[in-house]
Order: C-alpha cells, then sequence, then structure tokens
C-alpha cells in the first residue's frame, strides 16, 4: 500500500504504546508528522514512552499517559486530554492487548478475566469513548488482532478467543459508523518479534518486526477517503518450515 495523505496535523492514540507494536505503530505516526499520545498502564512506562518519542523536535506533538483500558473512567480521561491538548483526534489504534497462556483447565479465572477485559472490553471502552469525537471530523479506528484469531491453538484459548471477538466487534462497528466519515479497520499480524506474553522469543531471524505491524498502520490512515481497507492479514514471508 502506499501512503497518499499526509498526517501534518492529525491526531492519533495509540494504546498500550509504550513498547512493541505500539511504539512502533507511534514512532512511525509521529515521523509522518501527527500529534500522538500513548498510553501504558505504569506512570513511568508512559512518561519514558513520551519521552523517547518526543526526541528533539517533536516534544510538542507527543503526550504520554498512565492509562488502563479495562477502566472506562481511565479511558474517557485519557481521550479527553488528548482532545484537550491536540483540539481533537482523528486516528485511534488500540493496540492495548495481554496474553496469557495456560490450559484451560487450569487457568486461574482473574487470568480469563485480565485477558478479555482488556483485549476486547478494553476496545469497546477505547472505542465507546473516542467515537463523539471521531465523529466531529471523521477518521479511523484501527484494531491489532492477532492471526491467532482464526488459528487457535492449545493453551491459548483465551487470547485467541479475545482476537476472535475483537474481528467481529470491528466488522459490527465498521458497519455502524462508515456513513459517519469513520473507518475501522482490523490488522491480523502472525508471529511478531516482541515477547509477547512472557514467552521467550527465539524467533527473531523469521518473524515479523513490530515496524512491519506499524508500516501497515500508517499506510492505512493515508488511504484516501473513497477507499476501505478493512482487514489486513502480514505474516512471516518465510517462516519455519513444518514436518
Amino acid at each position: 500500500m502506499a501512503s497518499s495523505t499526509s498526517l501534518n496535523g492529525k491526531t492519533a492514540l495509540v494504546t498500550g504504546g509504550s513498547r512493541g507494536i505500539g511504539f512502533a505503530t507511534a514512532r512511525a505516526l509521529v515521523k509522518q508528522g501527527a500529534n500522538v499520545a500513548v498510553t501504558a498502564t505504569g506512570e513511568n512506562a508512559a512518561v519514558k514512552a513520551g519521552s523517547d518519542l518526543a526526541g528533539s523536535d517533536a516534544a510538542p506533538r507527543v503526550l504520554g499517559l498512565k492509562a488502563d483500558v479495562r477502566s472506562y473512567a481511565d479511558v474517557e480521561a485519557s481521550v479527553s486530554r488528548v482532545v484537550e491538548r491536540f483540539g481533537g483526534l482523528d486516528i485511534l489504534v488500540n493496540n492495548a492487548g495481554v496474553g496469557v497462556f495456560s490450559p484451560v483447565a487450569d487457568m486461574q479465572v482473574a487470568d480469563w478475566q485480565k485477558v478479555i477485559d482488556t483485549n476486547i472490553t478494553g476496545v469497546f471502552h477505547c472505542c465507546r469513548a473516542a467515537l463523539p469525537h471521531l465523529r466531529r471530523r471523521g477518521g479511523w479506528i484501527i484494531n491489532i488482532s492477532s492471526l491467532a484469531s482464526k488459528n487457535p491453538f492449545p493453551n491459548a484459548a483465551a487470547y485467541c478467543a479475545s482476537k476472535a471477538a475483537l474481528n467481529a466487534f470491528s466488522e459490527a462497528l465498521m458497519q455502524e459508523v462508515r456513513y459517519d466519515g469513520i473507518r475501522v479497520a482490523y490488522i491480523l499480524p502472525g508471529s511478531v518479534n516482541t515477547g509477547f506474553g512472557g514467552l521467550a522469543n527465539t524467533k527473531s531471524e523469521w518473524a515479523l518486526m513490530p515496524d512491519d505491524v506499524a508500516e501497515v498502520v500508517t499506510d492505512l490512515v493515508s488511504h484516501q477517503s473513497r477507499s476501505l481497507p478493512s482487514r489486513v492479514e502480514i505474516r512471516p514471508a518465510q517462516p519455519p518450515r513444518k514436518g
């Protein structure tokens, strides 16, 4: 996909933006001229991410916010701060996510709730808070899903279910808001080199990098308004051969 629209003057909110795909996406949006706010669940992580993104010349265009997407109050306050600081909102990237990998029989109820509340309820919270502002001038909602949403695997029932739900949520929301000038898309990455979910990272030679997913995000939000690439799958070009 080729970028065709400038992001200068646009404002983006990236949840889970202190590391991995979220940080890479925020950095790419800053480089393309957007105002960018990132959230993190910890104050130190939010401050550091904002500082790392700001560099020498982008400080006025960057904001780090402490927020837990499982809390609607946190999300609503964060969206309000973004709008107050930058004058509006054009792009919401729902990236915040967690993975707890365990057999269903052994999974703690609290861990199940954490995954579902972060990966799907958190997205609802962010969309619900952002929609009134996005409706004022149109824009994008981009949800970071996973190929695990359609390729479930053992010990990942909570994660796979949450991402499958996110796909359905994205499809329904896309149809609800498309005539308000809001485009909704969801991205399904395959294996990404982030060490996500506390799993040991042994994929560095072949896996996607966070910047690969970030590039898809920036390409999407640069599309002309007449087009809506609503679902993008991205996977490693040459994963290890099976068998």
